[in-house]
């Protein structure tokens, strides 16, 4: 495997088995607000409960309301006067990610996007948007943008996009991301959706540090959650490469709520560390993230194709 460096790698006290709780420690979200989408399970809910046991003011984003009030219910047990809220959002609709942004008031700290589907059979949106690609990077596109005013307003804000190893699958393909020429396979859409994950952290990062908001993708890991329902609700990753959902949320964490990540931006983390940069992928090997990943030119493409596709109607 060829790797080269990208910045200066950030590296942190915390690795492979750290939890979210641990990442979390010691560090205070008091008087910040947060939103975490796909809050309601999985490496999302933990997400949730660590930054509301720090402080911070979290916001479930949820298509399932009622899984969301019960995990709000769930966090507000555990812990005494964390302030957790639940609103709806469905990724592959328009009208519910402008209605989200629509009535969020007021400065937004940290903006946690890691609601995803994995592996989908074949299916598109009214728009004609391939399912894969339209909810975990063009539903989080559109929310982002349109809640940009608030990120501005907290100076200081993060993003934070749940990406995958399976950036390493296949590049975002422009000419043909809804597959309507190419024959249709779950797991390149999946892996160009990831890749975008990282693009759009390149991209935003780009456009907005000088509002103060950074942005930076990660891997969470091999977590067994409600992702896999599509694969046969398993794990193929060996046992001793496997987190649980708190090991998983640790590096969300990390760069949504850690000091060591102020100011960084436009980075790819695994591990709760930058991950090295892969040129050329070893077969079996699905550590770091590809360079097309981070290309900058990649991530203009992107980002102004995302705004035609967002601007057309159904």
């Amino acid at each position: 495997m060829t790797r080269t460096a990208t910045n200066t790698p950030v590296s942190t006290p915390f690795g492979f088995a750290s939890t979210a709780a641990e990442v979390v420690r010691g560090v205070d979200l008091t008087g910040r607000r947060a939103v975490v989408t796909g809050g309601a399970s999985g490496i999302g809910v933990e997400t949730a409960r660590s930054l509301a046991g720090a402080g911070a003011e979290v916001t479930l984003a949820v298509r399932d309301t009622a899984a969301g009030e019960k995990a709000a219910a769930d966090i507000t047990g555990a812990a005494g006067g964390a302030c957790v809220r639940v609103a709806r959002l469905d990724l592959t609709d328009r009208a519910s990610v402008a209605d989200f942004a629509a009535r969020w008031d007021g400065p937004l700290h940290i903006l946690v996007n890691n609601a995803g589907v994995m592996a989908t059979p074949e299916q598109h949106t009214p728009e004609g948007w391939e399912w894969q690609f339209a909810t975990n990077h063009l539903g989080h596109f559109a929310l982002t943008t349109a809640l940009h005013g608030a990120l501005a307003a907290a100076r200081g804000a993060r993003i934070v996009a749940v990406s995958s190893s399976a950036n390493l699958l296949s590049p975002v393909v422009l000419d043909d991301p809804h597959f309507h020429i190419r024959p249709y396979d779950p797991a390149l859409a999946y892996g160009q959706s990831k890749t975008a994950n990282v693009l759009f952290a390149v991209g935003a990062t780009a456009r907005w540090a000088a509002d103060g908001i950074t942005a930076n993708a990660l891997n969470p890991g091999a977590i067994a959650t409600n992702l896999q329902r599509h694969v046969g609700g398993r794990l193929l990753t060996p046992p001793e490469r496997r987190k649980s959902p708190q090991q998983g949320a640790a590096t969300s964490v990390l760069l949504a709520a850690s000091p060591l990540l102020d100011g960084v931006g436009g980075r790819y983390f695994e591990d709760c560390a930058q991950a090295p940069v892969v040129v050329r992928r070893a077969p079996g090997d699905f550590t770091g993230v590809a360079a097309y990943a981070l290309d900058p030119d990649g991530a203009d493409r992107l980002w102004e194709a995302s705004l035609r596709m967002l601007a057309a109607q159904v």
